[in-house]
């Protein structure tokens, strides 16, 4: 289990450039399969779950080449479909959630896919019936293995359909879409996702000869095609991580210039650290943070309410932003309720936090209002684990803005999200050590 070392207290000063977007990879990656022809992907993030992933494809028989840093071509022109059915593949994975969106594309091309239970993040219920229900109604018949956790779909025909789903998730409306650009006629999928992510791969398997329309709203129309080629595709600066070194700037009042977020699909993000009273300049695609040394005012509703911030499907605010914005709201000058609806167990890392303390009172497993502390006092370093890729990183945060030297364990948690952050924290200034 590795372990960071962190020194807080120091400013941070310069220039940072988010990673490619993890969560956009992980689909990504897994359309390679619905062609027989060579994929070209720019921007992978060096992260463990993408890591993960490549190494997953590479053993169902994907030719990979890495071509740069970040750059790489994959030939699926011979799939070991056998592998689906080894000890290996059952306990590979197993130990990555994204593994679920294989599924779609074997499904479309070789007629099934199979799957262990996916792992992941310990955040709550993440359930699969969105992704099956709709594979279901594409024709395949669905089977599941209660003793092994074992998922397949298995079908000679996909034909489209007209389907609302049941939740706009994301993973699922990718692994219905992959699914559905190859099977006969028309499918309808209403209550879609519409995040960036899902954008991105509706544009490249658009690029690879299948027919989507209403890219960018919750209703997507899908012409089955028979065949599709191969690609050039460039993957999106991962908001996450932008969010994640806005909130980090605000709290340890320090200047730094985002490079290359890509303004045009940050949603609601910038409006939703303004609303907790962070200034945010926009210098060509940059994002600017001055030095907030003054500190950063909470804005209140209208009538002078308490704010809520709270996440909802895209264009509303993205749940995985929320851990950050909690531990920024830690020491602005008024309080935020933080109402995290997706996830019943996200909250639970407030206690540290309150260990080191921060004004938490965690109102039940959704819902925590926090109490700035406006600069008056400072965090204190403590020692902590990391539970999640999110909670993980705003431990990290806070760690960097308190008194004294703080120890975070299971770091591998944060590494599965973030591309080598140690070493990029300390190029802007950050006291981090990887022991």
């Amino acid at each position: 289990m590795g372990t960071f070392k962190i020194e807080g207290g120091h400013k941070l000063q310069g220039s940072i450039r988010p990673q490619g977007a993890k969560n956009e990879a992980l689909q990504i990656l897994c359309s390679v399969l619905l062609t027989a022809e060579e994929v070209t992907i720019h921007n992978i993030p060096d992260i463990i779950d993408v890591n993960k992933l490549i190494s997953l494809l590479e053993d169902l028989g994907v030719k990979i080449q890495k071509k740069a840093k970040g750059s790489y071509t994959f030939k699926a022109d011979d799939v070991n479909l056998d592998y689906l059915q080894t000890p290996q593949y059952k306990e590979d994975g197993k130990g990555l959630r994204g593994s679920i969106m294989l599924v779609g594309p074997l499904l479309a091309r070789f007629g099934k896919g199979y799957i262990p239970k996916p792992g992941g993040d310990k955040i709550g219920r993440r359930r699969l019936d969105t992704h099956f229900e709709g594979f279901i109604k594409l024709g395949a018949q669905f089977r599941y293995n209660q003793e092994e956790h074992f998922y397949g779909v298995e079908a000679s025909k996909l034909k489209g359909a007209y389907m609302l789903l049941d939740e706009a998730s994301v993973t699922g409306t990718a692994n219905i879409l992959m699914a559905a650009v190859m099977a006969e006629g028309i499918t309808t999928i209403y209550n879609a996702a519409c995040e960036p992510y899902l954008q991105q791969l509706c544009t490249l398997l658009n690029k690879m000869g299948a027919k989507i329309s209403g890219i960018g709203s919750n209703l997507l129309t899908v012409e089955g095609v028979e065949t599709l080629h191969g690609a050039i595709h460039t993957m999106l600066p991962d908001m996450i991580e932008i969010g994640s070194w806005v909130g980090m700037a605000a709290i340890t009042q320090s200047e730094l210039t985002i490079k290359d977020v890509n303004w045009n699909m940050l949603g609601q993000i910038p409006a939703v650290f303004r609303k907790l009273g962070i200034t945010m300049e926009q210098k060509g695609d940059d994002i600017f943070i001055p030095a907030h040394t003054d500190g950063y005012a909470v804005q209140n509703y209208i009538d002078g309410s308490i704010l809520t911030i709270s996440d909802a499907p895209w264009p509303g605010m993205t749940p995985d932003l929320l851990s950050i914005l909690l531990v920024t709201a830690t020491q602005a000058r008024g309080e935020v309720l933080i109402h995290q609806k997706m996830f019943e167990s996200r909250l639970f890392f407030v206690d540290k936090l309150i260990d080191m303390g921060a004004k938490i009172i965690l109102c039940d497993p959704h819902r925590a209002t926090v109490m700035g502390h406006d600069f008056k006092s400072s965090l204190k370093a403590t020692t902590m684990v990391s539970p999640d890729i999110r909670a993980g990183v705003s431990l990290l945060i806070a760690a960097l803005s308190a008194k004294g030297t703080s120890t975070i364990h299971n770091i591998e948690q944060i590494d599965r999200g973030y591309e080598h952050i140690d070493e990029r924290l300390r190029s802007i200034g950050a006291h981090i050590v990887r022991l």
